[in-house]
């Protein structure tokens, strides 16, 4: 893969995972129900949403830097 490619890659992947940590986190912040359907999601299940998406985040950038 070309060096530009990947840096645009892990800039893509950087933004999009940071993006779903923060709705994550305004969930949690807010208090916000949500419903997929029949099912109610749990709140416990928006921090899992927010620890997962921002280590990722924060692994794309820092392979971006490298």
């Amino acid at each position: 893969m070309k060096r530009d490619n990947r840096q645009t890659y892990l800039l893509i992947s950087g933004v999009i995972f940071g993006l779903v940590a923060i709705l994550h986190l305004l969930r949690i912040m807010n208090d916000w129900s949500l419903q997929i359907g029949p099912l109610d999601i749990p709140m416990w299940m928006s921090y899992g949403g927010l620890v997962i998406p921002a280590v990722l985040c924060a692994w794309a950038f820092s392979l971006r830097v490298s």
